[in-house]
């Protein structure tokens, strides 16, 4: 009897599974169908593969939706093509420029449309109109860049600038830093050429005599002239919810292309825009004011309105990490505001008259490029440094940003903190003083039944307040999925209504973006983390500041997209991402990685986890270079998370011939070594080099490096053992078998700054080739001999050790604790690691270098950039009369990538963003610096450049030459 009770649900089961494969069967019929239509019909690039679909299943968000595929047009013929296919298979279209949206309004479940690929223009330029014309996919910063030139700038600026598009920008109505001067992106936008879903190309301009609009929706408008004066609140500056149908009245000039923004690609799709252009400062000036807390900040901010300020941007302590290193003013709350002027000397009397103005307990006003840039990084970067709480906790978005009017923002903070603290969350507000609009990450907890619905209960509570207040749910990033469902606690129930029925006249099948503003989903639904395993899986590094949990780590990414900034367009000295600026490819930045690890983790698009080839391949190209430690926002490690991936992917299978070569290069090279002369002979040897090349899976373009024919050990022993050593030399790979000669001057100079070195007597090495071609199990055996062969320099006396090649000394300082976390002697050993301008300036704080007095150019390695920093090595080529900055970016070799197959045209092009042209553009007589081998050897071959490391150029000063 219980074999027969049972029975029905193995029935039951089996034809539930049936269906799903017949649905699956279904699914993936209409996927190659739809793929072969739209491929039939499309110019530019159709992709229903599992990699487009992983990389647009989420935006900055919470929010996390599944496309078909995506579909990067190439005009707007293709937009056009796009509809009509989509249209005839009831598929959703969404548009999609930088990924950047906060709301989770740049994903969806149909077709999503990347601009970014082909539909980029900048079309053309009217300095006298002070306007231009531009294709959605244009990076604000490529228009920023093309009009500075005339005097002009586009005044919106959010602090995505160097990746989100205007096509972006239009449909959040973005604002950024200096709306209080310049308005929204509605109040820079002049016309827009619009296709509707059903293939109906609209001009849209101010005035129903010169724009061509929906059937329809003059009349709409005359039917619903009161709902629409009275229904929106006025007097905001940064109402950006729900759709500006009020802009459709008479007496604002029935503007249909302000009535457009904002509307979330819901409506129709941009294919092309002119903006409008304002003056820009010649100069500009920053002055910083400090408050007690972030209510009398906001409240001291309207008075400075008057001035006409080009921003006053606010933010508190509990943001502010670095706070000593940048000069902020005393205070727990601050100011930014900023002033213009034709001269240097009026826009610094422009900001002192602000600083009068705030009364504040103590202001500064800084107009030197560089300290204004380290002020601004702290705001722009906000929107990621604020998803991690200072211990650590996770915060996110859904109340990122919304508004009240700028006199109500100190009481409604005061009460925002109060409501924060009656919920047990809380959050880091900072934003847009000047208009009222307040953005801020909430340590939500967003994984389980219980912190979701606190998440809903919150956000019920913070729409009333901020309705309470005169406000708007959204002041700058749109509604989306995060906050339309409580749009009729904004606006009532009749004018959403008429939300719907604005939407219909524009778009009557519900095509475009489906469940964002109109008839929205609910804002608990589609949450991204659902999909990730509910238990952490297994891993070989620690992960300590995720709690030991990948899944956790991965998280880190919240999409802002830092690292998406196009070749040449960033003005910092940041590393991230030289792979994504060579390519150009989404799968090739960090967010897009942690994109696609994300839906390993998830296993509903990537299906084979750790075997996966997409995420291979996407991770192929990245170059370990550390550069997201440090430049992305929130620390996101893809240098580490791709050891891990290729470790478990190659676990018990082969792997490819340079993980054998170049990841096990330690152990060559010391078989090599009795042999150097003949081997360098040999390499010469161009038939025998290529057959080696082609066997170890070497690029065939790279030569090979000569070997040193007396390894740096070896030359050591003839030297007698110091008898009371102030410092460890670490004797790492490259310098023993490749360079001694730095590892000769390092002793040199530190000799001369009386700093007695001792070198290790037993093998060492720091695992680097092992971990960055993800060899973790071999890696942890290296280690562990490295730890048993450096404990007795390590005990007793607190010595520096000593690390001359800036890859080997990031490795010893990160990975090791992070692959051995239970041995103690991993985290002393990694406590003690120094570079060597650090030795010196520790060790020998009044030594004085030899005086050199010559220019400088190349670069500072990715990895001291990432994990060491390099102010040490500033200030010692200061006092050597080193002068000049070295370039940001990566070498592009970065230790085994360049040399691998496959890999040479990235590697090049890597050089040739910033460590190439700085060393052509040199002017005679420059020192070319790089401390690290790849990038010696990376100049050596493209550049035919001798690079030296700063214990060479130092050694030589020491013996007249410099």
């Amino acid at each position: 009897m219980a074999d027969g009770a049972k029975a029905p649900g193995r029935k039951r089961e089996q034809s539930q599974e049936k269906s799903r494969e017949q649905g699956q069967e279904q699914a993936s019929g209409l996927e190659r169908e739809l793929e072969r239509e739209l491929s039939r019909v499309v110019r530019g690039r159709v992709d229903l593969g599992v990699t487009a679909r992983a990389l647009t299943t989420m935006d900055a968000s919470n929010y996390r939706r599944v496309p078909l595929g995506v579909v990067a047009p190439r005009d707007a013929d293709d937009v056009a093509a796009v509809l009509a296919v989509c249209r005839r298979y009831g598929v959703p279209v969404v548009p999609r420029g930088g990924g950047t949206s906060i709301a989770g309004q740049a994903t969806g479940t149909g077709i999503v449309l990347d601009f970014t690929r082909f539909m980029r223009s900048l079309v053309s330029v009217d300095a006298a109109a002070r306007t231009a014309v531009v294709q959605p996919g244009v990076v604000l910063d490529t228009l920023r860049d093309a009009v500075a030139p005339h005097g002009l700038t586009f005044g919106p600026d959010p602090s995505t600038h160097s990746r989100c598009t205007l096509g972006g920008m239009i449909g959040n109505n973005a604002c950024g830093a200096h709306s209080v001067r310049w308005g929204t992106t509605a109040d820079n936008i002049r016309d827009l050429t619009v296709v509707s879903a059903q293939g109906t190309v609209h001009q849209l301009a101010q005035g129903w005599q010169n724009s061509t609009s929906p059937v329809g929706l003059r009349d709409f408008v005359i039917r619903h002239l009161s709902a629409l004066r009275t229904g929106y609140p006025q007097d905001l500056p940064r109402r950006i919810s729900g759709y500006a149908m009020d802009a459709l009245l008479p007496e604002r000039g029935a503007d249909l292309a302000r009535a457009f923004c904002g509307s979330e690609g819901t409506l129709g799709v941009v294919t092309e825009a002119t903006v409008r252009l304002v003056e820009s400062p010649p100069a500009r000036a920053l002055a910083v004011l400090g408050y007690p807390d972030e209510s009398a900040a906001a409240e001291a901010a309207p008075g400075l309105l008057p001035y006409s300020p080009l921003t006053v941007e606010g933010m508190a302590a509990d943001l502010v990490r670095v706070r000593g290193e940048v000069g902020l003013p005393r205070g727990g709350a601050w100011l930014f505001v900023e002033a213009g002027g034709a001269t240097e000397a009026e826009a610094r009397a422009r900001a002192r008259e602000l600083a009068r103005a705030g009364d504040a307990l103590e202001a500064a006003v800084v107009s030197d490029p560089a300290g204004v840039r380290a002020l601004w990084r702290i705001r722009e970067d906000a929107a990621g440094t604020a998803t991690r709480m200072p211990d650590g906790t996770e915060a996110w978005p859904g109340w990122e940003d919304c508004a009240v009017p700028p006199a109500q923002l100190g009481a409604y903070l005061r009460e925002f903190r109060a409501l924060l603290s009656s919920h047990g969350l809380r959050g880091t507000p900072y934003g847009h003083f000047g208009d009222g609009c307040i953005h801020v990450r909430i340590d939500f907890d967003l994984l389980t039944s219980a912190g979701i619905g606190r998440f809903r209960a919150f956000s019920e509570d913070l729409a009333d307040l901020v309705v309470a207040h005169g406000g708007s749910l959204s002041g700058e990033h749109g509604d989306g999925q995060a906050r339309a469902e409580l749009l009729p606690k904004m606006y009532g129930d009749e004018l959403v209504g008429l939300f719907g029925e604005f939407k219909d006249l524009w778009d009557p099948e519900g095509l475009l973006n489906p469940g964002i503003l109109a008839r929205p989903a609910r804002l608990d639904e589609n949450l991204r983390f659902e999909a990730l395993p509910k238990r952490p899986v297994d891993v070989e590094f620690g992960y300590p500041h995720d709690g030991g949990d990948f899944a956790a780590a991965v998280r880190r990414c919240v999409g802002v997209a830092k690292c998406r900034t196009d070749k040449g367009s960033s003005k910092s000295e940041d590393v991230m991402c030289p792979s994504f600026r060579a390519t150009g490819e989404e799968e090739h930045s960090t967010r897009g990685r942690a994109r696609l690890l994300h839906e390993m983790l998830a296993g509903e698009v990537v299906t084979d986890g750790w075997r996966s080839e997409e995420v291979r391949d996407a991770l192929d190209l990245c170059l370990s270079c550390k550069g997201c430690r440090s430049d992305c926002p929130v620390g996101v490690d893809m240098a580490t998370y791709k050891a891990e991936f290729l470790h478990h992917h190659y676990e018990g299978r082969l792997r490819p011939a340079s993980h054998y070569a170049l990841g096990r290069l330690p152990g060559w090279l010391r078989a090599a070594a009795p042999l150097a002369r003949p081997l360098n002979a040999a390499a010469r040897v161009r038939p025998l080099a290529a057959f080696v090349k082609r066997l170890a899976g070497i690029a065939p373009e790279r030569t090979l490096p000569q070997l040193a024919p007396h390894t740096f050990l070896s030359e050591l022993r003839k030297r007698p053992a110091p008898s009371d050593a102030t410092v460890i030399l670490w004797p790492d790979t490259f310098t023993n078998h490749l360079s001694p000669e730095v590892g000769r001057a390092a002793l040199r100079v530190l000799l001369e700054a009386g700093l007695e070195a001792e070198v290790p007597a037993g093998r060492v090495c720091c695992g680097l080739t092992y971990v960055s071609t993800g060899q973790l199990d071999r890696a942890k055996v290296v280690l562990g001999h490295t730890l048993d062969a450096m404990e007795p320099y390590l005990s007793g006396a607190d010595r520096p050790l000593v690390v001359l090649e800036p890859s080997c000394a990031a490795t010893l300082r990160t990975d090791l604790p992070e692959l051995l976390p239970g041995d103690p002697r991993a985290a002393r050993l990694a406590a003690s690691v120094r570079t060597f301008a650090e030795a010196l300036q520790e060790c020998a704080p009044h030594w004085t270098p030899p005086r050199l007095d010559r220019p400088v150019a190349g670069q500072t390695h990715c990895h001291q950039h990432a994990v060491l920093g390099d102010e040490a090595d500033r200030r010692l080529r200061e006092k050597a009369g080193l002068t000049g900055e070295l370039s940001g970016g990566c070498c592009g070799l970065a230790g085994n990538f360049g040399f691998e197959r496959g890999h040479w045209e990235v590697s090049v092009a890597c050089a040739e963003d910033q460590l190439l042209p700085s060393v052509r553009g040199a002017a005679p007589g420059t020192e070319v610096l790089a401390d690290g081998y790849s990038c010696r050897t990376q100049l050596a071959q493209l550049a035919g450049r001798r690079a030296r490391h700063l214990a060479e150029v130092l050694a030589e000063g020491l013996d007249g030459e410099g």
